[in-house]
């Protein structure tokens, strides 16, 4: 790999709190790491340790995201962070029909709200982000209803929508995964937190028009998730497809 230590990155997975200063330490951050652009998202719908717990064992919160927090850092931003809509199944689309205008694309959790991927209010979502053209993140579980299976059955009933598998599948070596999704081509993956036998595996698979480098800011540093990909010597092309034009495509850009 060469010249990519001076080409741009473009975060395709990160999160946002609406505690003072959030917005400041990302862009901090960011700048460290040579990091110029991030999709970003509300966090602490849940408390981590919740949330482990419910990803073994189920259950879920009803709470919302802060999603007006996101808009507002994106704000002071300058352009460099843009904005996905945290939703919540459990409201149905109330909330994102209000407010989709302003962002650029959807995110959804069951691991945190426990709604399956093929239950009727997901659907009603995804079915107003194809509206709006936006992109639709999404976790997967080991559990019925939850898998990379469903996202599969999902992603064909919506073929004109961008969906995101994210973290690399689940847990953290989903080479099974990546096969299922092999076939559906709008379904994309985004790697932070899975190995990197992973990475190189959807690559090969996938082909480099699929994957996104995302870091999960802040519960792992952009340092790790950028070392995983450095470590894999990717040809500087490569190189640029996930770690810049494929995240502008996701948000409808221009690819330069």
């Amino acid at each position: 790999m060469t010249g990519t230590e001076h080409t741009p990155v473009f975060d395709s997975h990160a999160h946002l709190a609406g505690a003072d200063g959030a917005t400041e330490r990302l862009l901090r951050t960011m700048d460290s790491n040579g990091i110029s652009r991030a999709v970003v998202v509300a966090g602490g719908a849940v408390d981590p340790d919740r949330l482990s717990r419910q990803i073994i064992e189920g259950g879920h919160v009803v709470s919302d995201a802060d999603n007006d927090a996101v808009l507002a850092g994106c704000a002071r931003s300058g352009g460099r962070l843009v904005p996905f809509f945290f939703a919540n199944p459990h409201r149905h689309c109330a909330d994102y029909r209000a407010a989709a205008g302003a962002f650029r694309g959807l995110k959804l959790a069951p691991s945190v709200h426990g709604v399956g991927l093929l239950d009727p209010r997901t659907k009603a979502l995804v079915e107003l982000a194809d509206a709006w053209r936006h992109g639709v993140y999404l976790h997967c579980l080991q559990r019925p209803g939850f898998g990379v299976a469903e996202l599969v059955r999902l992603a064909g009933e919506f073929p004109t929508v961008t969906f995101v598998l994210g973290h690399g599948g689940v847990g953290d070596m989903d080479l099974y995964g990546v096969e299922l999704i092999r076939f559906r081509p709008n379904v994309l993956l985004e790697t932070s937190g899975c190995l990197s036998v992973v990475v190189r595996t959807a690559l090969d698979r996938l082909g480099s028009d699929r994957v996104l480098l995302g870091t999960e800011y802040p519960l792992q540093h952009p340092a790790v998730e950028l070392a995983k990909y450095r470590a894999l010597e990717l040809p500087d092309a490569v190189w640029h497809r996930v770690t810049w034009q494929n995240t502008c495509r996701l948000i409808g850009e221009d690819v330069p």
